[in-house]
């Protein structure tokens, strides 16, 4: 039987609502929307200036599909509208992430948007030649991760996408050496900058982690005695509640004002989230008693090889270092270089 499709027509209901109508293998059509073709366009649900202009979006959105799919509405549901990329891009990003993961796949959706709105489809040809831009293992590797998330969404949501075909790429462990003249730094920043050493210090005694867990800090988040300080699970990366002990050195430092207030501003509004990292920056390029290698982290790692050389108790590291399990200490005492065997150890003659 020969198919015939006639272009869909545009009209206008007296109550300022559109449809479109046309005929399909002798049959007439009407729409208002896009859900026969599995697109979620619906023009009266736009204001009244726009309804038109959705309205012939959907007609060529509708014609193409009988088009391409052999006059049928069911046999696809590959879905064509930039505006439903934009819905389902919108809707991952409207999750509960953390801002800079946010941020991340933000701008990468905007160079799958580009490359969708110029040839309408994302290839994986396009995903492995956009990775292939970063050259630097760990770079590829984030990126990697985060474009398929948003591909894998995408795909959930109605697109002919795939992930990359690329596999992650190999890379060189880093070591965190322990910082060997820890107060000599600590003396020399101290000099440098007040915030910033007190940081230092708290990421040394307290093993929390600087630019969230310790930048965040409020004075409601200290006991009445400011001997202990707890974390909500929000700004910790194992996403559990963390309560670490304060030690007498950052007590007696504490001048505690109001509850809702930063430690380190005294007010309600807090710094931004590369204070430290800036601060450490400028500190680190006028500095002459720092290796090249510190970062503010050494002190969290410092404060680790300390705690556990004294303790030897796993559990414990687990606990102040808040990480998630056991595992994931053992994994992180490797990365600090903690000795296994003692010289009594070794083979004597």
């Amino acid at each position: 039987m020969e198919r015939k499709l006639s272009y869909p027509v545009v009209y206008r209901k007296p109550n300022s609502e559109y449809y479109i109508h046309f005929s399909l293998n002798g049959k007439r059509i009407r729409l208002s929307n896009g859900k026969k073709i599995n697109v979620p366009l619906y023009p009266n649900d736009f204001p009244k200036n726009q309804r038109r202009k959705k309205a012939d979006e959907l007609a060529s959105l509708v014609y193409d599909h009988l088009l391409n799919n052999n006059y049928s509405f069911t046999e696809s549901t590959k879905p064509y509208s930039l505006d439903h990329f934009d819905e389902v891009i919108s809707s991952k990003l409207s999750e509960p992430l953390s801002p800079k993961y946010i941020s991340t796949l933000d701008s990468l959706s905007k160079i799958l948007r580009d490359e969708f709105r110029l040839n309408g489809s994302i290839g994986v040809k396009f995903i492995d030649k956009l990775l292939k831009s970063y050259k630097n293992p760990t770079s590829f590797n984030t990126n990697r991760r985060h474009l398929n998330v948003l591909l894998n969404h995408l795909k959930e949501n109605g697109f002919d996408v795939n992930p990359t075909s690329l596999k992650p790429l190999k890379q060189t462990e880093t070591l965190h050496k322990p910082i060997t003249n820890l107060k000599e730094v600590l003396e020399d920043i101290r000099a440098y900058n007040h915030n910033l050493y007190f940081c230092a210090l708290f990421t040394y005694c307290c093993l929390l982690r600087p630019h969230r867990e310790i930048r965040l800090l409020k004075w409601r988040d200290f006991s009445d005695d400011l001997k202990y300080v707890s974390v909500d699970g929000s700004r910790v990366k194992s996403k559990r509640n963390r309560i670490v002990p304060v030690p007498e050195i950052i007590r007696k430092q504490l001048m505690p004002t109001k509850p809702d207030n930063f430690i380190f501003t005294n007010s309600p509004v807090g710094f931004n989230d590369d204070y430290f990292k800036t601060l450490w920056s400028r500190y680190k390029k006028q500095s002459k008693v720092i290796d090249k290698e510190v970062t503010l982290y050494s002190f969290r790692h410092t404060g680790a090889i300390d705690l556990f050389k004294r303790t030897g108790v796993i559990t414990k590291l687990q606990t102040a270092m808040g990480h998630s399990s056991i595992k994931v200490s053992l994994t992180y005492l490797r990365g600090l270089e903690i000795p296994e065997l003692e010289e009594e150890d070794m083979p004597i003659i």
